[in-house]
């Protein structure tokens, strides 16, 4: 039985992975999709309604009947020959994506997670929704593109702006981030550009501090994220040598939610983000079905890579 782990080729939490699956005597393969076509070769025929076959690389080949246990953990995409027109590349990705991606993602196997979930999951708009279903508080929310509609919100009480995909912009070689960010005057009296994509408004909520909560199959651990600077108490991935971190107990009720949450996204591995209020009250903000762990394991002292190993060795939630 084989773990298939589908990483980048620069990954220490991948790294970190393969060194405690073979620890624990397990057989494991490491991917990245990027290597096909050159690197990686497929070859799979449908028996019994099942794929079976074989994936090939210049070091390994791995019989697609024998992976119990898929860890999508950060695969970057295809790489097609640089000899093909820009249609031929376009054509030639879709293939690749449907034909490798559709082998892959029709293994039995335990994933952690199935790339379709993830894909489901992103929709910040679906989370908060589900997460309201199954028990948990969340925030007064707007997205809408309509600038006046933006401004009656804002009005109504101090609101934060955050990003509905990925915080990261690359333009003529530079990499831009955006960080969630109290909306000001200044933001309301010059609007433009506001009507061109959808943008998501959210009710300030009242911090004690933040709580990143990880979820590994019945694996709950939660740390305490403080605050340091100004910046990092509105958005604390904008600096990281301000925070302070201590291990956490999750209330049984918001622990309850988490459950019945990442049931409802169909997810084995979820990273969630909540604000604890002075009173006590835990606020859900986000799950990141691809989230990282090692930081909140080495602040918390819980050896979340091993749990996760553990859990793929097992080959079942």
């Amino acid at each position: 039985m084989t773990v298939l782990i589908l990483a980048s080729d620069l990954d220490p939490s991948a790294d970190a992975m393969v060194t405690a699956l073979r620890d624990r005597g397990t057989a494991v393969v490491r991917v990245n999709t990027a290597w096909f076509p050159a690197q990686l070769s497929v070859s799979a025929g449908l028996r019994g309604g099942r794929w079976s076959g074989y994936l090939r690389t210049p070091a390994h080949c791995v019989d697609l009947e024998d992976v119990h246990a898929v860890w999508y953990r950060s695969p970057e995409a295809y790489q097609m020959p640089d000899t093909l027109s820009a249609a031929e590349r376009q054509h030639a990705f879709l293939e690749a994506k449907y034909g490798l991606g559709g082998v892959l993602s029709s293994l039995p196997a335990l994933w952690v997670n199935h790339p379709a979930r993830m894909a489901d999951a992103a929709y910040k708009p679906v989370q908060l929704v589900r997460a309201h279903e199954c028990g948990l508080t969340v925030p007064d929310s707007l997205i809408s593109n309509e600038p006046e509609t933006g401004r009656r919100f804002v009005a109504e009480g101090r609101t934060v702006t955050k990003l509905l995909g990925s915080n990261t912009i690359s333009e003529e070689g530079t990499r831009k981030l955006a960080w969630t960010r109290v909306v000001g005057d200044a933001d309301i009296a010059d609007m433009r550009g506001f009507d061109v994509t959808t943008h998501m408004l959210q009710r300030w909520v009242p911090k004690q501090f933040e709580a990143r909560v990880i979820v590994i199959g019945e694996h709950v651990t939660a740390a305490e994220i403080h605050a340091g600077s100004a910046a990092s108490y509105v958005d604390y991935r904008s600096d990281y040598d301000a925070l302070s971190y201590s291990p956490l107990d999750v209330p049984d009720e918001v622990v309850k939610g988490i459950r019945a949450l990442m049931t409802s996204l169909d997810l084995i591995y979820g990273a969630l983000d909540f604000v604890v209020t002075p009173a006590g009250e835990w606020v859900f903000l986000e799950i990141n079905p691809g989230g990282q762990y090692g930081w909140i394991g080495a602040e918390t002292g819980v050896p979340l890579t091993g749990v996760l190993a553990d859990l793929l060795t097992k080959g079942q939630p």
